[in-house]
């Protein structure tokens, strides 16, 4: 096959494809050739490969549609897309459900309270009996955390701690209203590495008006902490947000930060994750990435797909949350 050939080739520059080559080695090298595809019931997803299920691996919040930041991007929206269970009792009640319907596990969720959490706190005790009474796999979003909610949250049993990281300070206030530093998701990423939990943090590429800004300052914290798993997502406009007329990041940029990210994180599980842009621009990120020797990709394109069976590489499909790629992708 000729990899260059067509649309792909059109977007991305000489010095880029070189850049593919070589971090795609690294990747097969430390994890052989293989690719996870994961299609949690987020949203539907349906083709020759896969079909999801609603309630297979839903995500649930902790605070309905509300979230006190407001950010620029967002606006509460994602939140509408949830299962609402504001109340340990609902959220016990809500994953009963979710078992009960056949599904495998939960993103727990939620809008932040003004320092920038979600209220994980009140709802520790319902996650511990969650784990010990279902066989649920737990994921939990946390926004900034301290040790001591990292440490609950372990002797918990939770799965894995998700948590977004930003690395200009800019971008913090303009976009997230907090008045903050990067230095706080430093100290996040410190807490949790601190509590032996597994984490996963996220880096939303084009977060700052779909421009690159902070990202190679989050990949630095992130790099420092020893994650379980990296997930990249990408900016897209959102209908009804302050930023809903704003262009999302071009593949290219993303394809950069992707390199960048397994140039320092050699031997991290690397994942493109759920929210990203649709239609040709997911269809060039996502065959790019398989280019690069991403370990998974949530909701791939068919032509990744596609990609993947040409580069001769074992796929498989999962219905997790993609964050337990750290499980399901080892060192070879």
């Amino acid at each position: 096959m000729n990899a260059r050939s067509g649309l792909v080739s059109r977007e991305i520059s000489q010095e880029i494809w070189e850049k593919i080559g070589q971090v795609r080695e690294v990747s097969w090298r430390n994890f052989g050739k293989r690719i996870r595809f994961y299609v949690p019931s987020f949203s539907y997803y349906e083709n020759r490969y896969f079909r999801s299920s609603p309630m297979l691996f839903p995500s649930i919040s902790l605070t309905g549609s509300y979230c006190a930041l407001n950010c620029k991007h967002c606006g509460g929206e994602i939140l509408k897309t949830m299962i609402s269970a504001q109340t340990p009792r609902e959220l016990i009640r809500v994953c009963r459900e979710v078992e009960k319907k056949g599904g495998v596990g939960c993103l727990i969720s939620g809008g932040c309270i003004p320092d920038g959490s979600v209220p994980i706190n009140k709802f520790v005790n319902a996650l511990a009996e969650i784990k010990s009474r279902l066989k649920l796999k737990l994921v939990v979003h946390t926004g900034l955390i301290n040790l001591e909610t990292a440490q609950k949250l372990k002797e918990a049993g939770i799965d894995a701690v998700l948590i977004d990281i930003i690395g200009s300070d800019n971008t913090i206030r303009e976009i997230y209203h907090l008045n903050i530093s990067a230095s706080a998701y430093e100290e996040s990423l410190r807490a949790l590495s601190r509590s032996n939990i597994p984490f996963v943090p996220h880096v939303l590429v084009g977060l700052h008006y779909g421009r690159i800004v902070g990202e190679t300052k989050a990949l630095e914290l992130i790099a420092k902490s020893s994650p379980s798993a990296l997930i990249l997502i990408v900016f897209f406009p959102l209908k009804g947000t302050i930023m809903e007329n704003m262009k999302p990041p071009a593949p290219e940029s993303v394809i950069e930060v992707l390199v960048q990210a397994r140039s320092m994180m050699p031997r991290v599980p690397l994942v493109l994750g759920c929210a990203r842009p649709k239609g040709r621009h997911r269809i060039i990120t996502d065959s790019l990435a398989v280019e690069a020797g991403v370990n998974a990709i949530a909701f791939p394109a068919r032509e990744a797909i596609s990609r993947a069976e040409l580069l001769r590489l074992e796929a498989t499909f999962s219905p997790l949350c993609c964050s337990q790629v750290y499980e399901d992708i080892t060192f070879l």
